[in-house]
């Protein structure tokens, strides 16, 4: 079997994101007023080349562009002149963005395929104001630096409407990529309906390396925080008292915590000017899955959600690096496919046989009419198909590449394979970013592996229904001869990620209650038995 150096060529990340920083000689100490005039004149020479190439218009491809351009985003770079409706993906994003800043942000609409819901206008006019509370109250305004000042003096509550109100997602780098990714878009969400300034506590400008800015004219980045600020050290922060709230959405969290969801406790939080928000998933359905007295204790009802397809690319749009990865590679692998099927595989249980997890896969694709049969006698006529693989394994694709060999006009591919997961390493990160886009944007067809958050970063990115395979769950020991799941894989309900740790707690009853049987919108996910999801059963939504 050939390596798959030599069937596939790995995703490229740009060198500028394995290796952050130039390498720049120890400083020596120079013995003559003719070696410091030297050095000098190399300093001023190779700055001169530096501004000469950037500020002359130059490619934004290389390294130069991806270490120095995000420093100076909005230097004299504008929106292209030509934009149509389909850049603008229907008025999700406005004309008020450079090109060079985001290149993906105008190119996605050449690659994506065109939905048929469009964005209402109640969607564009929240987004339109949240621009312009992100404008008039994010860091460097006036409004932040008195906001910080209250915070600093325990000012537990806001002083009058005017004054702005803060959430700060502070769970980017508390799980893999596919987790983070949720958890912003949830907090992205929450800010947009509760009309809060959202703040992304990154960390060493991992957010900035991975996602280009949602917001024209402004940051949702968190501020390095100063050795005097309240706001330092958020990534070890597990609560306080105001005017900080701190909101504990991750893993198993308590009775307590899930309070959250309930309309009297977001009334009170509507008046607490910090919300410090640490999750690691996609929670939406839980604000969705309640009944509430009033409208206005209702930031996630139904009627007010939109589809994740319709606001996850809102604020998830590619940076430059992991966009260069995806067409460059789509270009050079993908682009004769006629019918790209894309599949996920992720594996929990390490004891599990990689062969029953491929005759699972196998078994899903025929029994689903995915891709043609290889049961038949090959006639050597090849079909327009292909196949997009996304593991941390090359052994499925290599016995994919077997079974289907010369039958796919497309052919079989794997960006890469990483062997296991690397939390807090950039260079993965960007892989997998690049790979969720592979999958969403490029792919007609999506199998996904069952509560894997990768998978549903990509079927909401892509707004596709994916056939998901049925796995243990990931704290489940496998046990030798354990059967594969039956069937092999279902239709997933909706587009809508999965939520994996909902509270059965009804607010207004005061007791458990099946959260499937509340509202016509939330049904069980077909992977997770305890989880819920959205459903797209509610003809009143507004989005």
């Amino acid at each position: 079997m050939s390596s798959l150096a030599a069937a596939a060529p790995d995703l490229q990340v740009d060198e500028a994101v394995r290796r952050r920083w130039w390498p720049w000689p120890w400083p020596c100490r120079c013995s003559s007023n003719s070696t410091r005039r030297k050095a000098l004149l190399a300093i001023c020479v190779g700055a001169t080349v530096i501004v000469v190439l950037f500020a002359g218009g130059s490619s934004p491809d290389g390294m130069l562009h991806s270490l120095l351009f995000h420093h100076l985003q909005g230097f004299e770079d504008k929106p292209p002149f030509n934009l149509t409706a389909d850049h603008l993906l229907d008025g999700l994003l406005t004309a008020e963005f450079g090109y060079r800043s985001c290149r993906s942000r105008y190119e996605f609409a050449g690659y994506h395929k065109k939905s048929s819901h469009q964005p209402s206008p109640y969607l564009l006019a929240k987004l339109r104001k949240q621009e312009a509370l992100q404008k008039g109250c994010g860091p460097g305004t006036a409004a932040y630096k008195k906001a910080l000042r209250r915070l600093k003096s325990n000012a537990a509550d806001v002083e009058d409407d005017e004054d702005c109100r803060y959430l700060v997602n502070i769970s980017f780098r508390f799980r893999g990529l596919g987790n983070r990714v949720l958890a912003v878009a949830s907090a992205f969400l929450y800010a947009v309906l509760t009309e809060r300034v959202l703040l992304v506590n990154g960390g060493k400008d991992d957010v900035a390396d991975l996602f280009c800015e949602p917001f024209p004219g402004a940051t949702w980045l968190l501020p390095r925080a100063g050795r005097r600020s309240p706001l330092r050290k958020l990534d070890d922060y597990h609560g306080g008292p105001p005017p900080y709230v701190y909101l504990h959405l991750a893993g198993e969290y308590g009775f307590h915590d899930k309070l959250f969801y309930c309309g009297e406790h977001q009334r009170l939080l509507r008046g607490v000017p910090w919300l410090l928000m640490r999750a690691d998933g996609y929670f939406v359905p839980g604000c969705s899955s309640r009944r509430r007295s009033s409208e206005s204790s209702r930031p996630c009802s139904r009627r007010k959600t939109p589809r994740s397809t319709t606001w996850v690319g809102t604020f998830s749009t590619p940076a430059t690096p992991s966009w260069r990865a995806v067409t460059s590679y789509y270009s050079a692998n993908l682009a004769g496919a006629g019918r790209l099927v894309g599949i996920q595989i992720r594996v929990f249980q390490e004891k599990q046989p990689p062969q029953q997890i491929l005759d699972q896969l196998l078994s899903c694709v025929r029994d689903e009419k995915l891709l043609p049969e290889t049961t038949t006698k090959y006639n050597g006529t090849s079909s327009s198909y292909g196949v997009l693989v996304t593991s941390l394994s090359s052994w499925y694709y290599e016995r994919l590449k077997g079974e289907y060999g010369g039958r796919l006009t497309g052919g079989v591919h794997q960006p890469s394979h990483e062997g296991r997961q690397r939390l807090r390493n950039e260079a993965h990160d960007v892989k997998a970013l690049s790979e969720m886009y592979l999958l969403s944007i490029m792919c007609d067809v999506l199998v996904t592996s069952g509560f894997s958050t990768f998978g549903y970063v990509a079927q909401g990115l892509g707004g596709l229904q994916p056939w998901v395979m049925s796995r243990p769950s990931p704290w489940e020991e496998w046990t030798e001869g354990q059967a594969a799941p039956q069937p092999p894989c279902r239709r997933a309900l909706s587009v809508e990620p999965c939520f994996h740790s909902p509270s059965s707690y009804d607010c207004t009853v005061r007791r458990d209650v099946e959260l499937d049987k509340v509202t016509s919108y939330i049904w069980r996910c077909v992977d997770v038995s305890w989880g819920i999801k959205l459903v797209n059963q509610c003809r009143d939504s507004q989005w």
